[in-house]
């Protein structure tokens, strides 16, 4: 195994196109990252970087703390698993797992136990003789991870390889991995565009955007604690709803939060308190996920909003409503109650905020470091 070190990596194309930017990221021994976002973010090119199969413009790429970027494929150690499978269409799938193993000249005893480890190892010994067309796609896909793993590699890296499963066995598939990557505790870089599986596969998750890394936490932090609008928008499904806010102080002296014509009360530590009134009147962003929102009792100072449309998913209903007096185009908000409860379009509801799950952004997107986020809000 190895730890792997990103350091100050630029990769620019031919022609200007850049599509890293200063990416840094450290990934331990032993350790599963997920890269997570979308298309096009560069979450394979620094795939392909790891792996030799393109050069860095800028920034050291290092795996056991030796320079790598000068180094060929063959000569880091790496085995990368493609969402194409890649395998040898001629050769049945014992030749496919054999192969690699010829090329770095290990003798046929070797040779016969690296293969015998893993197709023990991903149940593959029932299809030994049969060739790739002779497969189903996830025999398909365990054939190309073992492929990679034969090697004992000293990193793994896996470039969205459920991507062409359907829905069914990709569920499976993805199980079996996570319980495969658990086993081996091979170092791994796992890419996808499906969170799903990148806050199930991964310890930690990177979240990229444009090239750009935006946040890297284990996923329950990146889920519950957000660094920036982005991250908050693109993790969770539905994801956390954003609305344009401000912080206002009334005549008492009280501090409200400002959602276009309405506001709810904040009752803050006076630490806090204090902290927030640097903020008052500047324009932010309020995010709360739909889980977190309900319906306001008769004790409960809530805002009116409108239903636009209801999907109703058997163990839960998701609402789309309009919040009340917030300035056009006012974002679509989605509430997300437990089992099925009939609403029609037109219906007017009144919306209680969770404030302990409260979130606020400045006018650039980033999260507060301080505020109401946490248990010493409420309403």
């Amino acid at each position: 195994m190895a730890h792997v070190s990103f350091e100050n990596i630029d990769k620019i194309y031919p022609g200007g196109t850049q599509a890293i930017f200063d990416f840094n990221l450290a990934i331990a021994d032993g350790e599963r990252v997920a890269l997570v976002g979308p298309s096009g973010c560069g979450k394979s090119t620094l795939l392909r970087l790891l792996a030799g199969l393109e050069v860095a413009t800028r920034g050291v790429l290092s795996i056991n703390g030796q320079t790598v970027n000068r180094l060929s494929p063959q000569q880091r150690n790496v085995a990368m698993v493609f969402q194409d499978y890649a395998l040898y269409p001629h050769m049945t799938v014992r030749r496919n797992l054999e192969f690699p193993l010829k090329m770095r000249g290990l003798s046929r005893a070797e040779i016969e136990r690296q293969v015998h480890w893993v197709t023990g190892l991903l149940s593959l010994s029932d299809l030994l003789d049969r060739l790739p067309r002779q497969l189903s796609g996830g025999q398909r896909q365990r054939v190309a991870m073992g492929r990679a793993l034969v090697r004992q590699p000293a990193v793994f890296l896996m470039d969205e390889p459920l991507s062409n499963l359907d829905a069914r066995l990709r569920l499976q598939i993805r199980s079996e991995i996570s319980e495969l990557l658990e086993r081996t505790g091979a170092t791994t870089l796992y890419v996808t565009h499906d969170q799903a599986e990148a806050m199930t596969l991964g310890q930690r998750v990177a979240v990229l955007d444009q090239g750009r890394l935006r946040q890297t936490a284990p996923p329950q932090e990146l889920y519950e604690r957000p660094a920036n609008t982005f991250v908050a928008g693109f993790i969770g499904n539905p994801p956390m709803n954003l609305l344009p806010a401000r912080l206002i102080v009334t005549s008492e002296d009280r501090l409200r939060l400002r959602l276009g014509e309405q506001s709810l009360p904040l009752t803050l530590s006076a630490s806090t308190a204090a902290l927030w009134r640097q903020w008052l009147e500047t324009p932010l962003s309020a995010g709360i996920r739909p889980e977190h929102l309900r319906m306001a009792t008769e004790k409960d100072e809530g805002l009116r909003a409108m239903v636009q449309d209801a999907e109703y998913l058997g163990h839960e209903t998701l609402l789309y409503l309009r919040i009340d007096g917030l300035a056009p185009p006012a974002p679509v908000v989605i509430m997300r109650l437990p089992g099925i409860r009939i609403f029609h379009k037109g219906d007017m509801l009144r919306l209680f905020l969770s404030p302990a799950h409260l979130h606020l952004f400045d006018a650039a997107g980033l999260a507060l470091d301080h505020g109401i986020t946490g248990h010493d809000a409420r309403y």
